[in-house]
């Protein structure tokens, strides 16, 4: 339970699932206006957040390595 709030996502990841994500979202307002649009704003809050709950129970991380001190 530690390691659940550590950013897991590379920072071009984060944006292209934002970007994703506004583009899903766009389908409730602009196209076929159907309410499943709204799932859009999952990956607009884990790219804002850079945190991804899937990743973080699957140990994946894409963020680049640091280096140790």
């Amino acid at each position: 339970m530690r390691n659940f709030l550590i950013v897991t996502q590379h920072p071009i990841e984060r944006v292209i699932r934002v970007l994703v994500g506004i583009a899903i979202l766009s389908i409730v307002f602009i196209g076929p206006k159907t309410p499943w649009g709204w799932i859009g704003i999952l990956p607009i809050l884990t790219g804002a957040s850079g945190l991804c709950p899937l990743y973080t129970l699957l140990g994946i991380s894409t963020c680049p390595k640091k280096a140790a001190p």
